[in-house]
């Protein structure tokens, strides 16, 4: 399959194709265990997993600032994660709203540091490095199809930090020490 199509496969697929409106869940906060637990491989067809996409889009929609949610996150322990950079100020590429099972990194390239926060840890940001273009694999959920996103900037960052999810991992645990971490800014 060319990577147009692929990249046409994504373009394509919506939330309203999973069949069902989601559910808007609770989020969890570290320390639960649920965030430090590597999620298990997901089957992209089973109607659990298909709900469960449904779920984090609901989540994310209705959660101010979020532009990602990882299975983790709401209590799963799953390689699913929900993202939607559209209209956020550091977005340079934007594929929209899409759901990925079993992302993968398969490419990866300059670092940078930059800060970042998680639904999951309120409080708190931290300066984290990231590389700034990525190509990642993954299964569309409802679909087999596997699709290739390649993108830069603010999407690969948020891509990273949901894949790190799905992995057990928190911004926290990539950080330089304590002096990266800093109190979360409450705009009014």
């Amino acid at each position: 399959m060319s990577v147009a199509h692929l990249n046409q496969t994504l373009a394509s697929w919506s939330p309203a194709q999973l069949g069902l409106v989601g559910d808007v869940l609770e989020v969890v906060r570290a320390p639960n265990p649920v965030l430090a637990t590597q999620g298990l491989a997901v089957d992209p067809l089973d109607p659990v997993m298909v709900a469960l996409a449904a779920d984090l889009v609901a989540t994310m929609r209705v959660s101010p600032g979020c532009v990602g949610l990882a299975a983790p996150q709401v209590g799963i322990s799953a390689q699913m994660f929900s993202l939607d950079v559209t209209g956020h100020p550091k977005s340079r590429t934007c594929h929209g709203v899409f759901v990925l099972c079993n992302a993968v990194i398969v490419e990866a390239s300059r670092q940078e540091k930059a800060r970042e926060g998680c639904m999951s840890v309120p409080d708190f940001t931290g300066d984290v490095k990231r590389a700034t273009r990525l190509t990642v694999t993954g299964v569309l959920p409802g679909t087999t199809d596997q699709v290739t996103i390649t993108t830069d900037a603010f999407e690969a960052r948020a891509l990273q930090h949901e894949i790190d999810h799905c992995t057990g991992k928190l911004f926290l645990d990539r950080v330089a020490g304590a002096h990266a971490v800093h109190p979360r800014k409450v705009y009014k």
